[in-house]
């Protein structure tokens, strides 16, 4: 017993017969399981809020944690520079170094300890929304900065324009 299912054409808001779906290419299927993953697997701090976190940075940030010891807090942030007038700033500095016009986030990876992330007010200005991920990869690795903010980035993906 076989089931017709053709259907009636549909008709876009403009008259016209609307384009027949399709299903995906395998590339597009890839890619939106891609950036499924990407979405899925970003971490935020304790809170809900602070910058994103890529599960491939946080597990590179967790031993960097371990390296330089729980009384260390990453510091994230921006100055004047780079190729496209801003650049990102991150470095691990002593607990003791927070200001009190600090914003603070804790970041739980999976076993692992707990780090904090504390960035300047005016630096979050720039930075709000962002993802950070790391790569492996021999060329073009390292810690690579996704801001939404950004209206131009240089081609080394550290420095910025808003």
């Amino acid at each position: 017993m076989s089931t017709d299912l053709a259907t009636e054409p549909t008709t876009a808001p403009n008259g016209h017969a609307a384009p027949e779906p399709s299903a995906p290419s395998s590339a597009q299927a890839s890619s939106a399981q891609a950036s499924t993953a990407q979405t899925t697997a970003a971490h935020t701090a304790r809170d809900g809020k602070g910058i994103l976190i890529s599960e491939p940075a946080m597990k590179q940030l967790a031993a960097l944690v371990r390296q330089e010891g729980t009384e260390k807090v990453l510091r994230v942030g921006v100055r004047s520079g780079g190729c496209s007038g801003m650049s990102y700033t991150m470095d691990f500095v002593e607990a003791s170094d927070i200001r009190d016009d600090d914003e603070c986030y804790v970041y739980e990876p999976a076993g692992s300890p707990s780090f904090q992330v504390v960035c300047d007010p005016k630096s979050l200005l720039y930075i709000y929304g962002m993802q950070l991920d790391f790569s492996s990869s021999l060329i073009g690795g390292g810690f690579n900065f996704s801001n939404p903010n950004a209206t131009q980035t240089c081609g080394c993906g550290s420095s910025f324009a808003v």
